[in-house]
């Protein structure tokens, strides 16, 4: 049932916008990736490292912005955010070393972290049960085309007027959506009848609680999976199969198909299986297109066309299993919290985006051009998916 809060919730479009940019931030200058390490004499792994960090602040920033919004509201912690937001985004756009760069992107991911963390806030207060479930995968679903609207445009933006261009879209991006929200965006949380809420006791109930632990493992490594492939996947399918990067871009649109029909099967599934059930299938689908992915990257007699389709299908239906799964371990991790749902959020996000961050740098630190290294991570994070959702989740009775 929808809460009494019902009058000051923002609209869905809102919503999508404030928990969407963050994903074309980070996505939006995959395909720039090889040209960045041209233009500032590095290595490839080291800009990869541009995504992990990203991943590092924003952990740090969910966790600042969360607490934040309990003591001067979610409204005043998502407007400071997308000032810390453009700052960074400008700093990217004139960063001269990859030194600065990383910077930049620490400041960035800091306040784009807020439209993560207050949005979900703002929702797990406003709704609940199977309506929050539901809304959770309209939303994915709704997301699923910002990762393929960010290397598409860069890619595009990046062939043609080079990548400081695409950092440049992001500074316009930053003041658009600071606009778009401080002219829509209301208060949901009455600051004034506020409870004061202590940190030390939240966390001890948290890292009590097994399902909490498993749902921030698996919503961590699913995002953990599915940013490790933007970070490698510029360099199997521009510098690999010579894809230009503006080619490489309409790549998201598959990515974004995936993710979409992952969402909208979750949704139909609700009317079937239970939300945990969803999720063991979600993860099952995605080892399966690990797997398929895996063979297919190791099927060298192939004719290199052949292989290029046969890796989208297996990378199609991984994250279509992702898709599925993601959606209910986000509305179903802290219903035991709904108390200290913003301090809980922020903890809580602050410990899976440490996860991300975590699998993103891995997967830099194992990136030697190998078609198979990406698929062999990705089926060792998937089995222990698989593991402590069926002993966590889904025990046998």
């Amino acid at each position: 049932m929808k809460k009494s809060i019902e009058t000051r919730v923002p609209s869905l479009l809102l919503l999508i916008v404030l928990v969407g940019f963050p994903q074309i931030s980070e996505t939006i200058f995959t395909p720039s990736l090889p040209d960045i390490a041209h233009d500032f004499q590095t290595s490839m792994a080291t800009v990869q490292l541009t995504l992990s960090i990203y991943f590092l602040a924003f952990a740090l920033g969910v966790f600042f912005w969360g607490w934040l919004s309990d003591f001067i509201g979610r409204r005043k912690a998502m407007l400071y955010g997308l000032l810390f937001y453009g700052m960074g985004s400008f700093l990217c756009f004139r960063s001269g070393t990859i030194e600065i760069l990383l910077f930049a992107r620490f400041v960035q991911a800091f306040g784009a972290s807020t439209g993560s963390v207050v949005t979900q806030t703002i929702l797990r207060e406003s709704y609940s049960g199977n309506q929050r479930h539901a809304l959770f995968a309209q939303i994915s679903a709704a997301l699923a085309f910002t990762p393929a609207i960010g290397p598409l445009i860069g890619g595009i933006v990046d062939q043609y007027w080079g990548f400081r261009a695409v950092f440049f879209v992001l500074v316009v991006m930053s003041v658009l959506v600071f606009c778009y929200a401080f002219l829509c965006l209301p208060e949901t949380f009455e600051v004034d009848k506020r409870v004061p809420v202590k940190v030390i006791p939240i966390i001890k109930r948290l890292l009590k609680n097994p399902k909490v632990l498993t749902y921030g493992f698996l919503i961590g490594a699913i995002n953990g999976v599915l940013f490790s492939y933007y970070a490698e996947a510029p360099f199997i399918f521009i510098e690999q199969f010579h894809l230009s990067t503006a080619t490489y871009g309409f790549l998201g649109i598959g990515v974004a198909g995936a993710s979409i029909l992952g969402s909208l099967l979750s949704k139909r599934l609700l009317s079937i299986y239970q939300p945990e059930k969803i999720i063991l299938i979600g993860i099952k689908t995605m080892l399966f297109g690990v797997l398929f992915l895996l063979l297919t990257s190791m099927a060298t007699v192939l004719p290199e066309l052949g292989q290029f389709w046969l890796m989208l299908l297996g990378i199609f239906i991984l994250l279509t299993g992702t898709g599925t799964a993601l959606p209910n371990c986000l509305s179903l991790a802290l219903t035991d919290f709904q108390d200290v749902i913003g301090t809980a959020g922020a903890i809580f996000s602050l410990g899976y985006y440490l996860l991300v961050s975590l699998f993103t740098f891995g997967m830099s630190k194992l990136h030697n051009g190998c078609l198979v290294t990406m698929p062999l991570y990705f089926l060792v994070i998937g089995s222990v998916m698989l593991l402590l959702t069926r002993k966590i989740l889904l025990p046998k009775k």
